[in-house]
């Protein structure tokens, strides 16, 4: 993140106005005055010959001027030349060759003259020059031959062009020639090679010179080497060998200069030119170039270097660069210098220009004409073109060496002065004119400008004015009557004042007067000041990975009373915002960030009058680019050595690469990991197996990511060998009772080590006497039939290839397979633990009678029944396992007061044994569960009701209910009450003391073991705290203490009353009570059922029918009767009487496994029948 300095452009342009406010004050063109050139061409003039010919002389002056050329110092006579014309109100030449002509035949010097009745003005002498780009002599090239680590220099020598071609070296096929700081080419245009190798040779080499003018480009034939070499095979890894050289038979050798040659030359370079210094040095290894100054440090500012520091630049030469520069050439075998004396001179420049002189009548005034130059110039005076000694005398002019100095000016001394000052190196010509006026003071400029400033800016309120003799100009601000100059005022000769910082209070009006002898004008301008235009938070540098969100802030703060316009710029262009972007008022923001996102991105905030500039730079990090060029080198039967260039690493440096290995037999088009290296690695050696045909691929690693495998590198094919090693992980076990089946991990294409991998399987018995059985596979697995069950064996599998066995392979131990167990566990006890926990104890079996691997003991029990009367309970079978070293164990998760049975069995490889006898056993009561759906309720302010169900698994007969409560505040709490209730008690009403406190209840179930799980809920808020759920219980207290309300709920009462009345007439009368053997499929209301009044009884959703009471265990008593169905009928099919009454079955069980909480159709106990008469 970074505020922009000004640019280098507004400095210019302010150094430039200042310039102009000093000039000279113009005369208004609708005064007479003599010529001005206003444009002309440059001294040398070069043109195009496929073009016309342009040569531009313009000039202004009252009377409009007339023009005239001369060429080589002789008039040139334009109407003689069909070809050359002048265009209208201008002294511009055209030459035009459209109808033929050669260019050639105008080059020459032109000088272009503007004349009128008051003086004659000069352009430059413009010398014309057509350009040439001759073309390159045809020439045979013999091959270059050269040993290698010699120097080499292949000369250019490119026709000689006007101007001068641009050169560059290029192959034949236009592959521009790499160059490095051992192979560059000069500022001349040969190429120099610090020393020659082998690898030179791999191309040849063309000198291309490019013309500016035709924009062509001229191919020199190309020059061929041939090196001579004690190392003929061009091995790759030798390039980044750190003792190359020596590598490759070189002999090491000291520097010495290619160009320039000798220890000392001389140059001589113009002032305000650049110097350019070249050292080109041979030598092995090449030698490092630096450059020095004598007697001094090199100017950092305008010093640069080139061509890998073979050249030393210095831009707008001065005299203080003048001297001595040495350029040090160095290796490890010793280095050399050569000294370059530097002479600057100078072409003449301006130390006073000489100005138009405006005067009045009898008015004294000067021309000043000062240069200066190495060698000095000399100063030429003309009037009017022509030397001022052949001019008519002029009493009133006198000439003092580069002065003219006038005195007591009449009209008659209106006159063009010309003052040429040159040296050896050139010259400067300027033309000046004395006017003679009598003119009042004018305003040039509109009357009542508004200038709007920013404030703490430099500012100038310009006040254009003329008048002979030249007016006084003043300044005054809102009609004060001090004149404004000095301190923070500055006022030009031209008429401009300079404000040099603006405040708030230089707002307001200002006025400009101008007074001569003749008389005075005024003019006003209105300065408004604003605030500037400031970037308060500016974008930051940011790191993202690829594919992320940025955003880039940019806010700004600016006067209201102009317009602003943000902008961004990437890299300094204006960038293009897509749909990956979104440009807000203060940010910028980049979707999916890409590679190509990353640069400097710039916040411009500007106004009419202003900007600001922040800039940013984002990095994009991105997984690294593959790496390329894999080479193998170094090829041994057991090695190779790869090589590769790195990828880009995306601004994330490479950590490592990982080397990976495809073989084409047994898994063709499959990669497998060879070895990794440390990202500083691009070589390395890599270790093979035999007869292997490897190919290999590199992925570069960062912290981002990996790399896109890099390109398959060319097979490489190592000679077979018999196998190392022995398959792994060789097991021996049985699929069936009578056999075995030998297995084992196959060998992978690197360690096969030759054709023909296949196996050499052996087995026997253990501890017998038998001879091996042996057998050769070629996959991975051997079955062994007709063996004795469960016996072990000793197992061998040896590698073998075409080339010969592997090594003795180690024994494993198998077995062949099982058969089920032939005995239980005897003497199973059972001891019961607490309600929910047994422990068990057996007698271990014999091992003879396992027939396998004894895995475990297994115990199979299932809940017969529970001591609840009437509860279904589902007899699924569950498990318990215990190790086979063990006798004893325990078995927990059971359920309270149930019946129970169990069975142990012993269990192999191949599955379960008999089973032993049952044991039966009970579980005692137990706790019971959390009362279920406990409902805290308010109705009111004073009242606090709790409802809540019977808990899901009473685990035993419920003796009743504890409720445990306490009143709070905030953090404050009251004294602990405590409720016990009855088993069949499920509401309970709590009295509230105060409208702001609140209850927390703690609410559990008991059995006669004690109690259960509690529960625990919290009365509602009071209505200062949460109002919505308050005021909708008092709506509905005040709404049950209305008339209509009561009235309604009666009528209702009436129409219940009545519809049982008919149920129960239709009933005494015999009707249908046809039972739905499912619960959840309901009649349809097309059933023709309900139309005879048939009636359904359901216990669907496990819901009492009206009249019932629900019992503590769970089930439902009905009152009518204690008598079942099932009872009679014993869920089977059942008729009664002859017409029909009931048809169907009529069941209470339900699919829920292990509910405690059903609907029973026998007697109730009489704790039961207790809990119905509460």
């Amino acid at each position: 993140m970074a505020r922009q300095p000004p640019l280098p452009w507004a400095h210019a342009a302010f150094l430039l106005l200042l310039l102009q406010l000093g000039g000279a004050i113009e005369i208004p063109m609708d005064l007479t005055q003599p010529p001005t050139i206003t444009k002309q061409s440059v001294k040398d003039h070069i043109v195009d010959p496929r073009d016309n010919i342009l040569i531009e002389c313009e000039a202004k002056g009252n009377p409009a001027p007339s023009f005239h050329w001369t060429r080589n110092s002789r008039f040139f006579n334009i109407a003689k030349d069909p070809r050359v014309s002048m265009r209208r109100r201008s002294g511009t030449l055209v030459i035009d060759f459209r109808s033929g002509g050669r260019p050639e035949e105008y080059e020459g010097e032109y000088q272009c003259f503007a004349r009128n009745k008051f003086g004659t003005a000069l352009s430059n002498k413009i010398r014309l020059q057509v350009s040439k780009s001759p073309l390159w002599p045809k020439e045979n090239l013999d091959p270059v031959v050269v040993q290698e680590g010699a120097p080499l220099t292949l000369q250019c020598n490119p026709p000689p062009g006007l101007p001068s071609p641009v050169i560059f070296w290029m192959s034949s096929s236009m592959e521009p020639i790499a160059q490095d700081k051992r192979v560059s080419q000069g500022h001349h245009g040969d190429l120099y090679f610090s020393n020659v190798l082998l690898q030179d040779m791999q191309t040849d080499y063309s000198c291309n010179a490019r013309f500016h003018f035709t924009h062509t480009i001229q191919q020199k034939n190309p020059f061929t080497l041939k090196v001579l070499t004690n190392h003929p095979y061009n091995d790759s890894s030798l390039r980044n060998h750190p003792d190359m050289y020596s590598a490759r038979g070189v002999a090491e050798r000291t520097p010495s200069f290619m160009y320039p040659q000798g220890t000392s030359s001389s140059q001589m370079v113009l002032r305000g030119m650049d110097l350019l210094l070249e050292c080109i040095a041979s030598g092995v290894p090449t030698p490092d170039i630096a450059w020095y100054k004598k007697g001094g440090d090199l100017p950092s500012d305008k010093a640069k270097f080139e061509n890998f520091n073979k050249a030393l630049r210095i831009t707008n030469v001065s005299e203080e660069d003048s001297g001595e520069y040495f350029c040090l050439a160095s290796n490890k075998m010793g280095s050399i210098r050569h000294t370059i004396s530097v002479r600057v001179k100078a072409a003449p420049y301006w130390l006073d220009e000489p100005k138009n002189l405006i005067l009045a009548p009898g008015e004294d005034g000067r021309l000043v004409c000062r240069a200066s130059g190495n060698p000095k110039p000399t100063v030429q005076w003309m009037v009017n073109g022509e030397p001022l000694q052949s001019a008519p005398p002029n009493p009133n002019r006198e000439v003092a060496g580069d002065t003219i100095i006038f005195r007591d000016t009449q009209v008659s001394s209106r006159a063009v002065y010309q003052c040429n000052t040159s040296n050896e190196h050139g010259y400067l010509l300027a033309n000046a004119f004395v006017s003679v006026l009598d003119v009042p003071p004018r305003m040039l400029s509109p009357r009542n400008q508004l200038i709007r400033v920013i404030l703490y800016n430099r500012t100038r309120l310009d006040c254009p004015f003329f008048g002979s003799p030249i007016p006084t100009l003043r300044w005054f601000k809102n009609g004060q009557g001090s004149n404004l100059d000095g301190g923070n005022y500055h006022v030009y000769e031209n008429g401009s004042l300079e404000i040099k910082m603006i405040r708030k209070e230089d707002q307001g009006i200002y006025t400009c007067v101008a007074t001569n002898i003749l008389g005075k004008a005024e003019n006003q301008v209105r300065l408004e000041v604003k605030d500037p235009t400031r970037i308060f938070r500016m974008p930051e540098d940011q790191v993202v990975q690829r594919g992320t969100t940025v955003q880039l802030e940019c806010r700004v703060k600016h006067d209201p009373s102009l317009r602003l316009t943000v902008s961004w710029l990437k890299d300094d262009e204006p960038l293009y915002v897509g749909n990956r972007m979104k440009k807000e008022d203060d940010s910028l923001t980049i979707f999916g960030v890409a590679e190509r996102d990353q640069g400097s991105y710039t916040c411009v905030a500007s106004t009419e009058l202003d900007q600001d500039l922040a800039k940013a730079h984002l990095t994009v990090l991105g997984r690294p680019d593959r790496p390329r060029d894999l080479e193998l080198t170094d090829l041994a039967e057991r090695s190779v050595r790869l090589t590769w260039i790195p990828g880009d690493d995306n601004n994330s440096p490479i950590t490592g690469y990982v080397v990976q290995f495809e073989e084409d037999q047994f898994q063709p088009g499959v990669w497998h990991d060879h070895s990794k290296f440390p990202g500083s690695v691009n070589s390395a050696v890599l270790q093979l197996s035999p007869y292997v045909n490897y190919q290999f691929r590199v992925i570069a690693i960062n912290e981002v990511g990996s790399s896109h495998p890099s390109l398959p590198s060319e097979r490489y094919r190592t000679s077979g060998a018999p196998p190392e090693s022995n398959p792994s992980d060789v097991k021996g076990e049985g699929t069936r009772k009578n056999n075995m089946e030998i297995t084992w991990t196959p060998m992978n294409a690197t360690s096969a080590f030759g054709p023909n991998l296949r196996y050499i399987v052996k087995w026997r018995r253990r501890e017998t006497r038998e001879t091996w059985n042996n057998v050769t596979v070629w996959g991975s697995r051997h079955v062994v039939g007709q063996t004795p069950v469960y016996v072990p064996y000793e197992i061998r599998v040896q590698a073998e290839n075409d080339f010969g066995k592997g090594p003795e392979p180690d024994t494993v131990i198998g077995y062949s397979g099982e058969d089920y167990p032939r005995a239980a566990p005897t003497d199973v006890k059972v001891r019961v633990m607490n309600s929910t926990a047994i422990g068990l104890q057996w007698n271990r079996v014999y091992s003879d009678t396992v027939q396998g691997q004894l895995r475990e003991y297994r115990a199979y029990y299932w809940r017969e029944s529970s001591l609840l009367k009437n509860l279904w309970v589902s007899q699924k079978r569950q498990q318990a396992s215990f190790p086979s070293d063990r006798t004893r164990g325990v078995v927990g998760r059971l359920f309270p007061y149930s019946n129970y049975k169990l069975e142990m069995v012993v269990v192999n490889g191949r599955g379960n044994g008999p089973h032993s006898e049952t044991k039966e056993f009970t579980t005692p009561e137990g706790v019971p569960s959390a009362p279920r759906r406990f409902r805290v309720r308010q109705p009111s302010l004073e009242t606090v009701n709790l409802e809540w169900d019977h808990p899901e698994h009473p685990n035993g007969i419920l003796t009743g209910y504890t409720l445990k409560y306490v009143a709070f505040n905030g953090t404050k709490l009251g004294k602990q009450m405590v409720e016990n209730f009855s088993p069949n008690q499920t509401k309970f009403s709590v009295q509230r003391s105060d409208p702001v406190s609140r209850f927390r209840f703690t609410l559990s179930a008991r059995t006669q073991v004690g109690s259960g799980e509690a529960v625990t809920e919290e009365s509602p808020a009071p209505p200062n705290e949460a109002t919505p759920t308050a005021a909708y219980t008092n709506n509905q207290a005040d709404i049950a203490t209305q008339g209509w309300f009561i009235g309604l709920m009666c009528a209702i009462a009436l129409l219940v009353l009545i519809l049982l009345i008919v149920c129960f007439i239709k009933r005494s009368r015999g009707g249908k009570y046809p039972v739905r053997e499912k619960k959840d499929v309901p009649l349809g209301p097309e059933d023709p059922k309900e139309e005879d009044g048939s009636f359904d009884y359901s216990d669907e959703d496990n819901k009492p029918l009206q009249g019932s009471q629900t019992s503590l265990d769970g089930t439902i008593k009905q009152q009518e009767s204690d008598d079942s169905l099932v009872d009679y009928g014993e869920g089977g099919e059942g008729q009664f009487n002859e017409d029909g009454s009931f048809i169907g079955q009529y069941t209470v069980k339900k699919d829920k496994e292990e509910t405690e909480g059903n609907e029973s159709s026998e007697a109730t106990s009489p704790v039961n029948a207790i809990y119905s008469l509460a």
